[in-house]
C-alpha cells in the first residue's frame, strides 16, 4: 500500500513514538484504515436511512405546533447530516493518504504524527504539538 520512495529521507518523528518500528507503525496504520472504511460504511448507511425517514419539507400538519416541531426536527437532521458529510470527507482523505503513503504526516511541521494520536483521532492532520499550538492561538483570538 504505502511504499517508501527511493532515496526518500526518513521523516523526523515527534516526541511520542521514538521507539516504534516502521513495520509496527505500518501494521497499525492498516488497522486504522480498516476502521476508517467501516466508519465510512456505517455513516453512509445511517445517512441513507435518515433520508428515508426525513419528514418532507412543507408537509402539512393540522396543528401549528406539530408543523413547528417537524420543521425543527428536519432542520436538526439536516445539520447532523452536514456534520457527517464533513466527517466523511475527512475519512475519505485519510484513506486516500494511507493508500498513497502520506498518512500520519503533520501538515504543519512535517513530523510523523504519533500512532497513539492517529488511533485516537484517525482523521487528524496535525501532530499533538501543532494542534495544541493551534488551539492556544484560537483561544487568544477569542479573548
Amino acid at each position: 500500500m504505502a511504499a517508501k520512495k527511493k532515496g526518500a529521507k526518513p521523516r523526523k518523528r515527534c516526541k511520542e513514538d521514538k521507539q516504534q518500528s516502521s513495520e509496527d507503525r505500518q501494521r497499525r496504520i492498516l488497522e486504522i484504515r480498516k476502521r476508517l472504511v467501516e466508519e465510512r460504511e456505517r455513516l453512509l448507511q445511517e445517512a441513507e436511512a435518515a433520508l428515508n425517514t426525513l419528514p418532507e419539507e412543507g408537509a402539512a400538519f393540522p396543528d401549528m405546533g406539530d408543523q413547528a416541531t417537524a420543521d425543527l426536527d428536519r432542520s436538526f437532521m439536516l445539520r447532523l447530516r452536514g456534520r457527517e458529510q464533513k466527517l466523511l470527507k475527512k475519512i475519505e482523505l485519510a484513506i486516500e493518504k494511507i493508500d498513497n503513503g502520506t498518512y500520519g504526516i503533520c501538515e504543519v511541521c512535517g513530523c510523523e504524527i504519533g500512532i497513539k494520536r492517529l488511533e485516537a483521532r484517525p482523521v487528524t492532520t496535525m501532530c499533538i504539538d501543532c494542534k495544541t499550538e493551534q488551539e492556544e492561538e484560537e483561544k487568544l483570538r477569542e479573548v
